[in-house]
C-alpha cells in the first residue's frame, strides 16, 4: 500500500464554493480548527459561473415583497414538495446574508438612492435578485473567500477527495483522497466533516456545470449511509449555447430574460403565450402588448412569459424544436438586441456579450442568440435536518447543491445562491457544535483506508482493460438519450441496463504511466460517483410515474395528486452494502428506492400560501 500523508482539524469542508467556503468561516468564527479541502483551485468553484443573482426578499425594488412572498413563490416553484423548514429558514435569512455580503466587500449593483438593486426573474413575484452585473457567482466567491483567508481557514487544494471515512462506532470522522498533481495519498481526521462538493452535470452530454460537477459529494454521502432524496429532479436550464458545438450547454443567465429578453422561433414567433400553465395565468403577461407594458413598467406586477419557472420555460422550447420550428441548430432564438439598447447590454450583461462575441461570433446588442436546455442543477441531494443541516450519517453535514429538500420539483433561479449562504452558515454551525462534543475524531480503520487506495491504484496493474474516457462518453451519451430533459418508461429501463453495463466495464479499467499529472487517472476515479448519482436518478425517475417539476414522463404527462405527498429515498441495501462496485465502492446495484411521505405543513405556513394566492 503507498505510503500517505495524515492532517488532523476540528471541522473539514469539502468543497470550496459558496457552501463550503461559508460553512468554513462559520466554523473558524467559533473558535474550531477548520479546513477546506478543494478539487479544483480556490476561486475556481462552479459558483463562479452562477450569474444572474442573489435571490432575497430585501424590498429594494419592491418594497411589499418579504419572506411569506419569497416562501410562497420558492414553494410553488418546487411543486410543494420542498422541505417547507428549509423554504421557511432559506426566506427568513437570505437577506441577512445578502447584507452580510455585503459588509465583508461584495460589490452589488445599486438603485438611484444606494440601496442595492435587484432584478426579476423566472417564478419570483417581485424583483427580488442582488446582483453585480450578470457576474454574482463571481464576486460572492471573491468576497467568501478573501474572508476565509483572512480568517486563517487553511485550505488544501487540487485535492480529489475518494471516501469518507468512519470510525469504529460509524461516525464520519475523516476523508481519505490525493493531490492530483502528485498522485500522492492524503488522509484528513477530523471531527464533523461538510460535504459541499457541489452537482452532478457531467454525467450528462450538454451541461453548463464545469468538470469539477461528477456527483463526488452525493455518492460519497450515500456510500458512508446517509440518504439521498428526490434524485429524479434535474433542472434543465432553458438555455444554453447551443452553437457552436464545442461550447454547447454553456449558460446563457436568465438575467438576459430578466432584463427583458424574449424568446422566439424560426417563424419569429413569440411563442411562450402558448406555454402558459393555468396556476401562472393570473400573474402572467397573455399578451405581447401586455408583456411590453409589463416591461416599460415593472409595477403592473405582471411578468412576461419568458420569465415562467425553468422547467416550463425549458420544457416549451423542446416542444418548438421537436415540432419543427427550432433554430438552424437545434434550439430558438433568445433576443435582447430589440428590448435593451447596445450600452446597456454591455453594461448589464458584460459576460455574455464577451461569451457570444469570442465564442460564437455573435454581437447580442444586434442578433438574437441561439439558445437551448442543457442540464444545469440537482434539485435532489443528501438528505439533511433544516436547521442544523445534518445528514442521516453521524458527523457529517451537508449544504449547498449537494444537500437536497429546499427546491422540491424545480428550483427558482436565483434560490441557489441564497441557498449556499443560508445553509452554508448553517452547516457550518452544526458542525461545530456536533464537533465541539466530540474529544476527538475516532479511530480511523487502517483497513478502509488501505483498501481504498489499494482499488485508487489497481488500474495501473491491468495491462489491458477500458478507457475511461470511452466509459464517460457512454455514460453521458445514455444519459442525454434516455435520462434527460423528456423521459418514457421503457427508456429509462433500458438505462439501467446500460448503466450496469458501463460498471461492468469501469471494473476493467486499465491505465498506463503514473499517477502524477495523470487526467486518465483523475477521471477513472470520478466513475464511481458519476454511475452512483446516475443509477439514483434513472431509479427515482422510474418511481416517480408523473411530470412534476424538472421531471417530465411522456407516458404519464400529467402531475398525479397522490404523488405530489411522496419523497423517494435512496439508500444502499444492507443485503448490497458489500458487493463491490468501482473503486471498491459499493455497487450500483445495491442502491434501493423508497417513497416517503412529504412532511405536512404546518397551518399557520399554509395559511400563508393560501392567502399569497
Amino acid at each position: 500500500m503507498p505510503e500517505y500523508e495524515t492532517y488532523d482539524f476540528d471541522v473539514i469542508v469539502v468543497g470550496a464554493g459558496g457552501a463550503g467556503l461559508r460553512a468554513a468561516i462559520e466554523a473558524r468564527s467559533r473558535g474550531l480548527r477548520t479546513a477546506l479541502v478543494c478539487k479544483s483551485l480556490l476561486g475556481k468553484a462552479h459558483t463562479v459561473m452562477a450569474e444572474g443573482g442573489v435571490a432575497a426578499a430585501l424590498g429594494n425594488v419592491h418594497p411589499e415583497d418579504n419572506w411569506k412572498v419569497h416562501f410562497r413563490d420558492t414553494m410553488r416553484g418546487g411543486k410543494m414538495l420542498n422541505n417547507w423548514r428549509m423554504a421557511q429558514l432559506h426566506a427568513q435569512e437570505a437577506p441577512d446574508r445578502v447584507r452580510e455580503l455585503e459588509e465583508w466587500g461584495a460589490l452589488f449593483d445599486r438603485t438611484g438612492d444606494g440601496l442595492i438593486l435587484q432584478r426579476d426573474f423566472g417564478g419570483h413575484r417581485f424583483a427580488r435578485l442582488a446582483h453585480i452585473g450578470d457576474r454574482t457567482g463571481l464576486e460572492l466567491i471573491r468576497t467568501l473567500q478573501q474572508k476565509a483567508v483572512a480568517d486563517g481557514i487553511e485550505v488544501f487544494m487540487e485535492v480529489k477527495v475518494l471516501r469518507l471515512l468512519q470510525d469504529a462506532d460509524g461516525v464520519v470522522s475523516g476523508v481519505i483522497g490525493y493531490w492530483r498533481p502528485s498522485g500522492e495519498f492524503v488522509v484528513f481526521k477530523a471531527k464533523a466533516v461538510v460535504m459541499a462538493a457541489g452537482g452532478v452535470g457531467k454525467s450528462w452530454m450538454y451541461t453548463s456545470n464545469s468538470w469539477e460537477s461528477t456527483g463526488d459529494g452525493h455518492a460519497m454521502s450515500l456510500w458512508a449511509g446517509a440518504d439521498l432524496i428526490d434524485m429524479e429532479f434535474v433542472q434543465f436550464h432553458p438555455t444554453g449555447m447551443v452553437w457552436p458545438l464545442s461550447v454547447r450547454g454553456l449558460l446563457v443567465t436568465e438575467g438576459v430574460r430578466g432584463d427583458g429578453g424574449i424568446l422566439r422561433n424560426s417563424d419569429g414567433d413569440r411563442f411562450m403565450f402558448d406555454y402558459i400553465p393555468s396556476m401562472f395565468a393570473a400573474e402572467t403577461a397573455d399578451s405581447e402588448d401586455e408583456a411590453d407594458k409589463w416591461y416599460d413598467d415593472h409595477s403592473a406586477g405582471r411578468r412576461p412569459p419568458e420569465l415562467l419557472p425553468r422547467d416550463e420555460v425549458a420544457r416549451s422550447i423542446n416542444s418548438e424544436v421537436k415540432a419543427g420550428r427550432g433554430s438552424p441548430h437545434g434550439g430558438v432564438f433568445l433576443d435582447i438586441a430589440s428590448r435593451r439598447t447596445a450600452e446597456d447590454i454591455r453594461r448589464r450583461l458584460p459576460s455574455m456579450y464577451h461569451q457570444f462575441k469570442e465564442l460564437a461570433g455573435v454581437d447580442i446588442t444586434a442578433k438574437p442568440m441561439e439558445v437551448g436546455p442543457t442540464c444545469h442543477y440537482i434539485m435532489g441531494g443528501v438528505r439533511v435536518d433544516a436547521d442544523s443541516t445534518a445528514t442521516t450519517a453521524a458527523g457529517l453535514f451537508a449544504a449547498g447543491e449537494v444537500a437536497g429538500g429546499l427546491h422540491g420539483a424545480n428550483r427558482l433561479g436565483g434560490n441557489s445562491l441564497s441557498d449556499l449562504l443560508v445553509f452554508g452558515r448553517r452547516a457550518g454551525v452544526g458542525a461545530a457544535e456536533f464537533a465541539s462534543d466530540r474529544s476527538g475524531p475516532g479511530s480511523l480503520d487502517e483497513g478502509q483506508i488501505g483498501a481504498t487506495i489499494d482499488a485508487a491504484v489497481a488500474p495501473f496493474s491491468r495491462e489491458k482493460g477500458e478507457n475511461p474516457y470511452d466509459i464517460q462518453h457512454d455514460l453521458q451519451d445514455t444519459m442525454q438519450r434516455l435520462v434527460g430533459i423528456i423521459r418514457t418508461g421503457s427508456e429509462l429501463d433500458e438505462a439501467v441496463g446500460q448503466l450496469d453495463a458501463l460498471e461492468d466495464r469501469a471494473n476493467r479499467v486499465a491505465l498506463s504511466g503514473g499517477r502524477r499529472y495523470n487526467p486518465g487517472w483523475n477521471l477513472a476515479t470520478d466513475l464511481a460517483a458519476m454511475l452512483t448519482v446516475s443509477r439514483c436518478t434513472t431509479l427515482g425517475a422510474i418511481n416517480r410515474k408523473e411530470s412534476r417539476g424538472g421531471h417530465t414522463r411522456d407516458d404519464f404527462p400529467k402531475a398525479v395528486g397522490e404523488m405530489g405527498g411522496l419523497h423517494f429515498v435512496e439508500r444502499i441495501s444492507a443485503q448490497g452494502a458489500g458487493a463491490e462496485g468501482v473503486g471498491g465502492t459499493p455497487s450500483i446495484r445495491s442502491v434501493t428506492v423508497d417513497p416517503e411521505p412529504v412532511p405536512a405543513l404546518p397551518d399557520d405556513l399554509n395559511e400563508l400560501l393560501e392567502e399569497a394566492n
